[in-house]
């Protein structure tokens, strides 16, 4: 079989449901077609192969490239005042009603021009990239007006030009009720669901739409009529749900098929049992949780139990989550919510492609997916989530390059 390259002398982890664990190979070879993985498996038993090149890993690691399946990468301005509030002892849910959090960002989101959001998005992507980041998921939301919104969506697109990276982009335009439709949260969800919708999705802007249903956002019944928009468009959902408390978002995700439930500390066993049988991935956040000082922690235990997939992401954003390292990530996941480093691992690779709705295309080492590879200088796997300020990354390849 000719191919474009190969890589030999390699250890897997390929995440692959036929192989337990992480799937590991110690004799690995992947060899690579048209950006296409061709094979990827142990070297006795791989076919004849030949390539223009050929690479030596030396026994390094290699894994899929790093998914962050929640970030709001695109946003203008920072929160480091906010964040000194919060040490002297203000909450965030204080900070927000007092008008900070979401709506400071806003303001200077909207004032920002598609050069500067670019420029600051783009410093922190590379700076995931650099961990052996592949695929990113980047939501608008900051906006919380038609033109803004756009402007945000573009800019993520246009990451995804500028770098060798899959971008995917969430509209969250039922993110915060902006300053314009105070006291009428009824009327801003009209416009996100008669205007904003619409105009995304003839742009073609969005891969998903997303909203934060939360006693400082949007209510379950407002998040529905968003969800109907976007279903009447043709665009799948995803929501954050039960951080601050209980309004049952989950549940109502899973009524509409959502990819992914967010956050979830205070997620409920109903919750669990409906995201099961819905197959919603819950993604965890423990930038978050540990940024604003969360006591509740999400109920992994259940979520184990009743097998719902659980990713993991930074959650990047300025206010509750400044978090540019899925290596970090990894590390919370295990010392904050106590996953394994299976779960860890297996949440920002096949479980989070799973929560993009990309599981076909990416997540795995296996032939016919993308060859988005990882190549790391460790000994075990288990060095990834073990380590704290340390990238041992040796290669990132990218849709076979």
């Amino acid at each position: 079989m000719r191919c474009d390259t190969i890589w030999r002398h390699a250890r897997l982890a390929t995440f692959s449901l036929l192989l337990s664990g992480l799937g590991e190979v110690q004799d690995g070879v992947i060899a690579a077609k048209n950006g296409r993985i061709v094979y990827a498996g142990p070297a006795p038993l791989a076919p004849a192969l030949t390539a223009k090149t050929t690479v030596n890993c030396d026994g390094r690691w290699i894994t899929p490239g790093l998914i962050d399946c929640h970030t709001h990468l695109v946003y203008g301005g920072d929160r480091a005042a906010e964040f000194e509030r919060r040490l002297a002892g203000d909450s965030y849910e204080a900070i927000a009603r007092a008008g900070g959090g979401i709506l400071s960002t806003m303001n200077a989101t909207r004032d920002a021009s598609d050069e500067v959001l670019l420029a600051g998005a783009l410093a922190r992507l590379d700076r995931l990239m650099a961990e052996g980041l592949t695929t990113i998921e980047v939501k608008s939301g900051y906006g919380l007006a038609l033109d803004a919104e756009l402007k945000q969506l573009r800019v993520a697109r246009e990451l995804g030009r500028q770098r060798r990276v899959q971008v995917t982009a969430t509209f969250l335009g039922a993110h915060a009720l902006p300053p314009e439709f105070a006291g009428d949260p009824d009327g801003y969800i009209d416009q996100v669901c008669r205007e904003m919708i619409p105009a995304i999705a003839a742009e073609g802007l969005a891969d998903a739409v997303d909203a934060f249903c939360e006693s400082i956002g949007f209510t379950p019944v407002q998040v529905r009529r968003v969800f109907e928009a976007a279903r009447n468009h043709g665009l799948p959902i995803k929501i954050h749900a039960e951080q601050l408390s209980n309004r049952r978002g989950a549940s109502l995700a899973a009524a509409f098929g959502a990819l992914s439930a967010d956050h979830l500390e205070y997620l409920d066993g109903d919750g669990v049992a409906d995201m099961a049988r819905a197959g919603v991935v819950a993604t965890l956040l423990p930038g978050a949780f540990y940024f604003v000082r969360e006591a509740r922690r999400p109920p992994v235990d259940l979520l184990r139990r009743l097998h719902v997939p659980i990713a993991l992401a930074t959650d990047c954003n300025p206010g509750t989550s400044p978090l540019t390292s899925l290596l970090l990530t990894l590390n919370m996941g295990a010392t904050l919510f106590d996953l394994t480093v299976e779960e860890c691992l297996t949440g920002v690779t096949r479980n989070a492609a799973r929560a993009l709705g990309l599981a076909a295309e990416i997540g795995t080492l296996e032939a016919g997916k993308w060859c988005d590879l990882a190549i790391w200088e460790i000994e075990r796997p288990a060095e990834l989530v073990y380590r704290m300020g340390y990238n041992p990354l040796s290669g990132r390849v990218w849709r076979g390059r």
